[in-house]
């Protein structure tokens, strides 16, 4: 006679009172060693979904303009609570809503002269990435308790892989699509926060992933039942004051240089309607206003010569003029044509030639030149059309000599690009030239948060930064982040100060790219861990639920 046992239904979810009557069959046994891998969700879907709203406006406002920078750790909490337990759909729903609304208010600036196609389509892109970051950190907390059932892996090991991935995912969309767009990352709100010297230690990464952790390990202690409320305190608070405590870089500065930063207040944004010759004029006037003040260098912004004077004999001979009365080298932003083609480009001007130059490396997608242009142009002819030039990836080295003084060149978006920053103390740059046009953001936020990420540079490199804008916010800022001066937004003006140089070595610019790789390795080690955890689950699962051998019959 055979005797099979009848089994219940499993859906990943069996009632413990069923488990406990089959607790000691072999398919109880392993439902029971199964049941326990999978953490649960903390908050049901709809109100993570809720949640992952609240956490993309607080991202947002812990950036410029509202510069909130608690509200960026809040932001990465509520979303990060969202995430908890989560299946992959769930986690990536959850991304989406956060990504959509994190993006869609940081950027929002894009509208202003563009329209909402440009700022729509850019936070969607940015939003995709967003949520793929996300579905990877739920896969990690859905099987955490399988990969680190003990106290110390929840505490230790979970807040580092969770960091690790946030970090992956802001170093990959970085550098990718096209160039990648480096604007949303954690440690670019922290401009005036109190971590904000720690990017002179971690590079911009590296601040990303303390952040996050430190999020995350307060969050892990939050979900820890078995130690005391004021044990998990304690241990937060430890946390906070490991990285508070310490202390800011000493970057040791090798005298000055005398720099005249001008700010011409040009109508020099795409959509503006001016004669040819209009930005050259403009910063020609506000720099003959500083004649018979003794200056060793003359720092014009992006553009700021709306006419090649490599190209145009008249231009030329207004830089002769200019550099004469001032009796110093221009460092001048045009824009050049060489064999057909077209560059965002940096000048070194002096003895009635161009003794240097530099061409941008991050031109900007889809504004300084039109990837898949004929596609494209079917889906927004006027938009496109825009885009009358299509800038080449610039080539040159990244510093000039400048009357001496070794100077980085930074044009716009290039100083959100590590590579192009690293490349600059590589080169031996003893100060940045950030050269730049915000004329097609108006008096948007955009202005402020590149000011921002300029200040922030400036700490990780142990350099001062001189930020000059066409229209603002331009400002000269020392190699420990502190002003030391800026002209008003939408203000015709000039900058003339002593700006210390630097040759020092910080370790973000040692190690910050392995800092970089290193946690970002760790974060996807984690998801590997989580994802082999997955599948013996499921196959445990599954195994529990084929029907049993018949047992042999009994003679």
């Amino acid at each position: 006679m055979t005797t099979q046992l009848a089994r219940p239904a499993v859906d990943g979810h069996v009632p413990r009172s069923v488990l406990r009557r089959l607790s000691k069959t072999r398919l109880g046994t392993r439902l029971a060693d199964a049941r326990p891998a999978m953490t649960a969700p903390i908050l049901p879907l709809w109100l993570a979904c809720l949640t992952a709203v609240a956490a993309g406006v607080a991202l947002a406002d812990g950036f410029p303009g509202t510069d909130i920078w608690p509200l960026t750790l809040l932001g990465v909490a509520l979303l990060l609570l969202g995430l908890v337990g989560r299946s992959w759909g769930g986690a990536l729903l959850v991304g989406l809503v956060g990504g959509i609304t994190f993006w869609g208010s940081l950027i929002y600036w894009l509208t202003l002269y563009l329209g909402p196609v440009p700022w729509l389509g850019l936070a969607i892109v940015e939003a995709v990435f967003f949520a793929a970051g996300a579905v990877a950190i739920g896969v990690v907390y859905r099987y955490a308790d399988a990969v680190w059932p003990t106290r110390l892996g929840r505490l230790g090991i979970l807040p580092v892989v969770v960091a690790g991935l946030w970090t992956a995912r802001e170093a990959i969309t970085a550098v990718a699509p096209e160039g990648g767009f480096s604007w949303g990352r954690v440690a670019f709100s922290q401009s005036q926060g109190p971590f904000a010297s720690l990017v002179a230690y971690l590079g911009i990464s590296g601040l990303s992933f303390a952040l996050v952790w430190f999020v995350a390990f307060a969050l892990q202690l939050a979900r820890e039942g078995r130690a005391s409320a004021v044990g998990r305190v304690t241990l937060a608070v430890a946390a906070a004051a490991a990285l508070l405590v310490i202390p800011a870089w000493a970057a040791p500065t090798q005298g000055t240089t005398r720099i005249a930063a001008v700010q011409g207040n040009t109508k020099s944004g795409l959509l503006d309607r001016v004669e040819a010759g209009d930005n050259l004029n403009a910063h020609i006037t506000e720099t003959l206003a500083l004649e018979g003040q003794s200056v060793d260098m003359v720092v014009w912004p992006e553009n700021a010569s709306d006419v090649d004077p490599e190209a145009n004999a008249v231009a030329a001979q207004d830089l002769d003029f200019v550099s004469g009365i001032m009796k110093a080298p221009l460092v001048v932003g045009t824009i050049a044509e060489r064999d057909g083609k077209s560059y965002n480009t940096s000048l070194l001007w002096e003895n009635g030639q161009v003794a240097d130059y530099y061409d941008k490396r991050h031109p900007v997608p889809f504004a300084e030149y039109m990837p898949a242009r004929s596609f494209f142009h079917a889906l927004a002819p006027s938009l496109v059309d825009m885009v009358t030039r299509d800038y080449q990836v610039g080539t040159t080295d990244t510093v000039m000599n400048v009357n001496g003084v070794i100077a980085g060149i930074s044009i716009c978006f290039d100083i959100t690009d590590d590579q192009a920053v690293s490349s600059m103390v590589n080169d031996g740059a003893q100060v940045i030239l950030a050269q730049t046009n915000n004329a097609d953001f108006g008096q948007t936020d955009e202005n402020l948060q590149q000011l921002a990420i300029a200040r922030l540079r400036a700490i990780e490199t142990g350099r001062s930064v001189v930020n000059i804008s066409t229209v603002g916010h331009s400002a000269i800022i020392a190699p420990d982040g502190s002003t030391i001066d800026s002209i008003a937004p939408y203000q015709p003006g000039a900058m003339v100060d002593d700006v210390p140089l630097s040759t020092t070595t910080t370790p973000a610019t040692l190690f910050g790219k392995g800092i970089e790789l290193l946690v970002s390795g760790l974060g996807v080690a984690g998801l590997v861990l989580a994802l082999v955890a997955a599948g013996r689950i499921r196959r445990t699962r599954r195994a529990a639920t084929q029907p049993a051998q018949p047992a042999a019959p009994v003679e």
